[in-house]
């Protein structure tokens, strides 16, 4: 008979990010809030004996797979990103930035996946009825089987649930919902992770897809508990820009499909329409005609993407240069910089360098790293790199260029939009008809390869 022995134990917990210790620190070690670490009170764990089961246990190969079909959700760019649609039973969280566009399209998302064989309850705790539906019928998602309510309760929430028996729920947003029988306010640890409990129960119990609605902090991460994000099935981020319409959705977790699909939105005033070919979205409309631009392409999932990279290098007389990135890792750039100075002797350690990506983009992948040494070392010539070309690979310390995954990929997206010069790592495979490949062993070759072909500005 398995059983625990019983022992007592005092935690402290801190009230912003849950860390837990075993004693009181003035400070939590973990988002180095002052006087947030509070006592849990002693905890005494009893014998534990086995109970009852709750289904016996089965051979695997008999297990039915039909709980665990996914269903589409009516937008094509979303079901690639969670690896079809919907699972039922699965509990999704979607954070993003106030602004960016999460309740309107979980608003048309639940619009589409409604049907006569399917409900779908969208609850709200951040507006009225009255709003959500003035958004509905600006968007287009008004369904008579789509149910709306308005509630700040877990219990009331729970109600609904009885009431309506959805197959999708909605709950825009978790951190706004609180319940009276746990101490706090809506959106402190325990509120939150008491809610999101409760709902991962019912979704599991009665095969419902659930999507959670996220608020982020200041520097970009989910607010609330990080258990959050390892409770929940498929964590997905919403990107983009307040004052442009592309918006991305990348997922960053997901159990039933990939977790490195990214789907490309538009967002407008009739709702949110999806975009199956964003590549030109990231590349400025002259091209290679100006020094300090180059064109990489980036793989994101299966998605070949093609991205400009754009540098711009200004003498300064300060004594610590400045550093600004947008869209790149700035210990990337850094890294890059060192080795342009170290291995190919471009001086830019007494100027400015900005870089930054084109359309909003991030490029977080190394396969980046040709690109920005080939934009670096133009703007810093102030010679344009030869038209219609592109690079990528992985730069090392050494100045090597090494290979990446997804070549062919890659090269196939860039002959069909019509480059006809890519200069990548050695041994990139075949190239595409019409692209012709200059491969290169380090950055000091690529920059010269290049300069045969470049042209002043």
């Amino acid at each position: 008979m398995a059983k625990t022995s019983a022992r007592v134990r005092t935690d402290f917990r801190c009230t912003e990010c849950g860390w837990t210790t075993a004693k009181w620190v003035g400070r939590c070690g973990e988002c180095q809030q002052w006087g947030s670490v509070v006592e849990l009170g002693a905890a005494k764990l009893a014998q534990v004996n086995a109970g009852p089961v709750s289904a016996p246990a089965r051979p695997i190969g008999d297990i039915d797979l039909t709980d665990a079909t996914h269903w589409s959700t009516g937008l094509d760019e979303l079901d690639r990103v969670l690896g079809g649609g919907f699972v039922p039973g699965a509990v999704h969280l979607l954070a993003g930035e106030p602004g960016v566009g999460k309740s309107t399209l979980l608003l048309e998302v639940a619009a589409r996946a409604a049907s006569p064989t399917r409900r779908a309850l969208y609850v709200t705790a951040e507006e009225s009825t009255a709003q959500v539906r003035l958004r509905a019928e600006r968007i287009g998602a008004l369904n008579e089987h789509l149910y709306l309510a308005a509630e700040t309760d877990l219990s009331a929430v729970l109600g609904q649930i009885d009431a309506t028996s959805p197959d999708l729920l909605v709950l825009d947003s978790v951190q706004t919902v609180g319940t009276a029988l746990i101490d706090g306010s809506p959106g402190g640890v325990a509120q939150v992770r008491e809610v999101a409990a409760a709902l991962i129960r019912v979704a599991k119990e009665r095969n419902i897809a659930v999507v959670l609605v996220g608020h982020v902090t200041k520097d970009g991460q989910i607010a609330g508990p990080r258990l959050l994000e390892h409770i929940v099935d498929v964590v997905l981020y919403v990107d983009g820009e307040r004052h442009a319409r592309l918006r991305l959705i990348r997922a960053v977790k997901n159990r039933y499909g990939p977790a490195d699909e990214i789907g490309c939105f538009e967002l407008t005033d009739a709702g949110v329409l999806g975009i199956a070919d964003p590549s030109g979205l990231f590349i400025s409309r002259n091209g290679n005609e100006a020094s300090g631009t180059c064109v990489t392409v980036a793989l994101e999932g299966s998605r070949p993407l093609l991205a400009e990279v754009q540098a711009l290098v200004a003498p300064t007389k300060s004594a610590m240069p400045r550093r600004a990135t947008s869209g790149l890792e700035s210990s990337r750039v850094a890294m890059i910089l060192a080795v342009l100075e170290r291995r190919c002797r471009v001086v830019v350690s007494e100027a400015d360098v900005y870089a930054a990506t084109v359309g909003g983009v991030r490029l977080n992948e190394p396969a980046a790293d040709l690109a920005l040494a080939l934009a670096v070392a133009s703007a810093k010539a102030d010679i344009a790199l030869g038209p219609r070309t592109i690079a990528f690979g992985e730069v090392g310390l050494a100045g090597e260029v090494r290979r990446v995954t997804g070549t062919a990929r890659r090269l196939s997206e860039a002959a069909r939009l019509g480059f006809t010069t890519a200069i990548v790592p050695r041994d990139s495979g075949p190239a595409p008809e019409g692209l012709r490949l200059v491969e290169v062993p380090d950055v000091l070759a690529a920059i010269s390869a290049d300069v045969r072909r470049i042209r002043p500005v």
